[in-house]
């Protein structure tokens, strides 16, 4: 039954902010963390929480860098692991979606 499916999607990605935040990741590839924050509408600390249960399951990888020996940067980009996972877990939903339709019918 698909409806048994959609309660076993990955729990991890399916978390709204996650899944902007890695949706635009697979867009941009890499970005800088306040631009990312500008895209996804977080809070700085939520999207540092999103991204650190993101980079703990390799979905994501952080490096913090410094312009010039003075300014901070953070920048986050999507690893392979982390785009197979979001192209997967569109597919598992398209195909919920269409078992559904034709359940209908």
């Amino acid at each position: 039954m698909p409806f048994k499916e959609l309660a076993q999607l990955d729990k991890l990605i399916h978390e709204p902010a996650r899944l902007a935040i890695l949706n635009a990741l697979a867009i941009y590839n890499v970005v800088e963390f306040l631009f990312l924050q500008e895209l996804t509408g977080l809070t700085k600390g939520n999207l540092s929480c999103h991204l650190s249960k993101l980079e703990k399951a390799n979905l994501v990888s952080i490096n913090k860098h410094f312009i010039r020996k003075k300014i901070p940067q953070t920048t986050v980009q999507i690893t392979m692991e982390g785009r197979t996972a979001v192209e997967n877990y569109w597919k598992q939903l398209d195909r919920i979606r269409l078992a559904i339709e034709r359940s209908k019918d």
